[in-house]
């Protein structure tokens, strides 16, 4: 009997999925724990497997198309068989069910009683939330596996969040009965991480208990795939040396995320790599102990004689962003205030600096030092907005906006007013790499009292930021040009720097805002007042 498949709910924020990818299509046959679609969420792009058998009569999306959560994702049933009646009936289902037909509710609360794990010593390991934004983490390594086991302290799993690759170690010990995803899938925050426990330990009863309990309208069976393949540990086989194929039969490369993101900066062919993990899975040991040259394929563009366009559909993470900023500058009343900065004095201190500082100071150090000390003289300026309140600030914790390849970080630069040049250059440089490696820490990207955005090294000469909430103000910072400037009444060449104070006027006054920036102006214009600290 044919079965509607819905749109599951991959993370706490998610509405909607788009369709990366199709790996079925009308027609085929599909099986239970077969990978059918790569949807992406908000967060990610996730595999979706199968939990049906049969073939796959009609899909809810093409791909690039965005399908809510509970809506028709694809019905799967027996080959000719009349659809049409279930379709038309499950816009009145939608919202109420998941990818299969459930439980009534009645059986479910009834099980919900008969369910006792007093005896059953074992223990539910949650995803943890590790920063503030974070709505669920990919599993990108798993360090032991099903039937090992695990002491408390021991790491136990590598887990992607929203901003960095973060370890996780074990709590716990005793034996890893069960793992909640396979690595490169996603686990929604205190979802099922892990069962750890004495060996043998009813493990299924304890989840389905849990399942139970917090489910309520959500769909439980989604964890029945992964604990199928998980309750054991792996056969004797696979512990033959010789590594097995990555590639599928439907030409998927099996890698986990950190791989892939690896071997595309190398420009390695993920199917000339060997992968040594669970079923042939490439990890991030295999890219980096690849020994080979990377295969790359160019291939000429098209020459056409008409125009044309091509629309890529905005991905969820971006959608992200753009919600966050708009947020941000909509909810924010923004206003900007800007001076010409004359650079030649500071051109001339770096210069001296960099020959005794053990590290290059950069003109950007020296700009946040500036900005450190001034709003340390101006501590209206160094303020957050609250929403009821206002937080004065007493300590100066400067973010330093950095692009990366997804988006944008703001690492911070802590208590800069008290560091001196070299500390500030070798710092946001630590910083700053640690960003383009996603290895920043939670610490090292929360907390910020106002922000510093530089976009001078790309030969921009003036720009407007956005707020990064809760700060109330973000300073952008343009190129140093050397231009015509009035000394003395004569007309002589110079080198003058334009910076943008972007401030939230319900926290600052265009006032506080200008003095500040008077005497942002003045130290780098007499960078000796910065000086009088030790470089």
């Amino acid at each position: 009997m044919a079965e509607i498949v819905r749109m599951p709910k991959m993370s706490d924020t998610m509405t909607e999925g788009v369709i990366a990818k199709w790996h079925k299509k009308v027609g085929d046959t599909v099986k239970s724990g077969e990978l059918m679609a790569e949807i992406e969420t908000d967060k990610a792009t996730m595999d979706y497997e199968s939990f049906n058998d049969g073939t796959i009569l009609y899909v809810g999306a093409k791909e690039g198309e965005a399908v809510k959560v509970n809506d028709v994702l694809a019905i799967v049933g027996k080959k000719g068989e009349d659809y049409k009646a279930l379709l038309e009936s499950a816009g009145a289902a939608a919202g109420s069910g998941g990818s299969k037909s459930e439980t009534p509710k009645e059986e479910v609360k009834v099980a919900e009683k008969a369910i006792d794990t007093s005896g059953i010593k074992a223990e539910i390991v949650l995803m943890p939330k590790m920063s503030d934004t974070m709505a669920e983490g990919v599993i990108a390594a798993w360090h032991k596996k099903v039937g090992d086991a695990v002491k408390s302290g021991e790491l136990l799993a590598e887990i992607e969040t929203d901003k960095a690759t973060m370890e996780y170690e074990s709590y716990n010990t005793g034996t890893l009965l069960y793992i909640g995803a396979d690595a490169g899938k996603a686990v929604a925050v205190n979802g099922v991480l892990a069962i750890i426990g004495e060996k043998g330990a009813d493990w299924q009863t304890l989840l389905k208990a849990h399942e139970a309990k917090s489910a309520g309208s959500e769909k439980a069976p989604a964890a029945e795939p992964t604990s199928a393949q998980s309750s054991q540990p792996q056969p004797a086989k696979a512990s033959v040396s010789v590594p097995q194929p990555a590639q599928t039969g439907n030409g998927r490369i099996k890698a986990s995320p950190l791989a892939k993101k690896l071997a595309k900066e190398r420009g390695l062919d993920l199917r000339n790599v060997q992968g040594t993990g669970d079923f042939g899975r490439i990890t991030k040991r295999d890219v980096e102990n690849f020994k080979g040259v990377g295969k790359t394929s160019f291939v000429l563009p098209a020459i056409v004689a008409e125009e044309s366009f091509e629309e890529i559909p905005v991905s969820q993470m971006r959608k992200t962003i753009a919600r966050r900023l708009a947020e941000s500058k909509f909810t924010a009343p923004h206003f900007y205030l800007t001076m010409e900065i004359n650079m030649d004095k500071a051109i001339d201190a770096r210069k001296s600096i960099n020959e005794i500082s053990p590290v290059k100071v950069s003109f950007n150090d020296i700009v946040l030092k500036a900005t450190a000390m001034a709003l340390r003289l101006h501590p209206d300026v160094n303020v957050s907005w609250l929403g009821d309140k206002i937080r004065k600030n007493n300590h100066v914790h400067i973010g330093v906006a950095v692009a990366v390849k997804d988006g944008l970080v703001v690492p911070v630069v802590r208590f800069a007013d008290n560091k001196t040049f070299s500390h500030i250059a070798a710092e946001v440089k630590e910083l700053a790499q640690k960003a383009h490696d996603k290895k920043l820490q939670p610490s090292e990207w929360e907390g910020s009292t106002f922000t510093i955005s530089n976009l001078g090294m790309f030969g921009i000469e003036q720009f407007t930021a956005i707020i990064n909430p809760p700060d109330a103000c973000i300073l952008a910072v343009g190129g140093i040009k050397e231009t015509a400037v009035v000394k003395n009444g004569q007309l002589v060449p110079g080198n003058v720097m334009k910076v943008t104070l972007s401030c939230d006027h319900r926290a600052v006054d265009g006032a506080v805002g200008a003095a500040f920036l008077k005497t942002l102006k003045e130290l780098l214009e007499d960078p000796i007042k910065i000086m009088a600290q030790h470089i």
